[in-house]
């Protein structure tokens, strides 16, 4: 016997009509780009949006509010120099990169999700190593 898999949810919406729903939803709405963010050793992660943000010191100084602590300078030969911590995202590849290394825009339509990395595992994502 065959069975299908059960949408949760009442009423019954049919896949075609909830895909159509969804589209048009997201066109409309221009929704924002939501993140979540884990820092190593906090016992919680956040969800942000990254659209809030108009590049990224506004970003990095929420992250810092958020999780209470400093990043330190960044340099693209060095990475982030001054803090135990580093930024890291994950691209649309699955790849770990420092926050800072792509122009903004680029970031904000490839970051899958943000961690604050101890900034000795942190060590070789940068460009320059």
């Amino acid at each position: 016997m065959y069975y299908r898999a059960q949408i949760v949810g009442w009423p019954p919406i049919r896949s075609y009509r909830k895909n159509n729903i969804q589209t048009k939803k997201n066109e409309s709405e221009g929704g924002g780009i939501y993140v979540k963010v884990s820092m190593d050793g906090a016992p919680y992660l956040r969800k942000i949006d990254l659209k809030v943000y108009s590049g990224y010191p506004e970003l990095l100084q929420a992250i810092e509010n958020m999780f209470k602590f400093t990043i330190g300078e960044y340099s693209e030969r060095e990475g982030y120099k001054g803090s135990d911590y580093a930024p890291t995202y994950e691209d649309k590849d699955g790849d770990w990169m420092l926050v800072g290394d792509v122009p903004w825009e680029m970031f904000i339509t490839s970051c899958k999700r943000l961690r604050i990395m101890k900034g000795s595992e942190a060590r070789g994502l940068g460009r320059g190593v």
